[in-house]
């Protein structure tokens, strides 16, 4: 286990006052072991990305979970037709036990950045956080291996998928 060292500072206008020199250690927070398994993770999405047509059919197959980690706001103002919301902050051994007990079953995950032509929905964010990334590593470190992801970047307005939701745009 590392240790790190951490000194804070007060800078005043032509001064800097030493607060406190911490030496700070958790266990529960393994920045080196997320590294590790997003770089298998990442390995393993590869062969793993579905075009729209394929995400659409195997949508409908009996056994499948669409899975939307955006927040239940987000969720509930527009989301694929079918999909069930897990918020990425609420994703926890308990959670994804309640909502999906089989790891080997069949997870389909999209985010923010599949879809334009929604900006209130489907907020861009920046292509590295990028919630399907996180969702995905998220997912795999659990022992999820079945996920799949949606790839391209849909227009929402001309996209076959179905859409639902309080701001339903089409």
């Amino acid at each position: 286990m590392k240790t790190i060292m951490l000194m804070v500072a007060l800078a005043g206008p032509g001064s800097t006052t030493l607060l406190a020199q911490t030496s700070i250690s958790n266990t529960n927070i393994d920045m080196q072991g997320f590294l590790s398994i997003s770089q298998k993770a990442a390995a393993h999405r590869e062969q793993r990305r579905l075009s729209e047509a394929d995400f659409i059919r195997l949508s409908k197959e009996s056994g499948t979970i669409v899975l939307d980690a955006r927040s239940r706001e987000m969720f509930d103002l527009l989301h694929i037709k079918g999909a069930v919301n897990l918020s990425f902050p609420d994703i926890t051994v308990e959670s994804l036990a309640r909502l999906i007990p089989d790891k080997g079953q069949r997870i389909l995950i999209y985010c923010n950045n599949n879809f334009e032509n929604e900006p209130r929905a489907f907020a861009r964010k920046l292509a590295p956080a990028s919630l399907n990334l996180s969702t995905y590593v998220s997912l795999y470190s659990y022992g999820y291996t079945n996920v799949l992801e949606l790839g391209p970047y849909v227009d929402i307005k001309q996209s076959k998928i179905e859409f639902v939701g309080s701001g339903k745009a089409r």
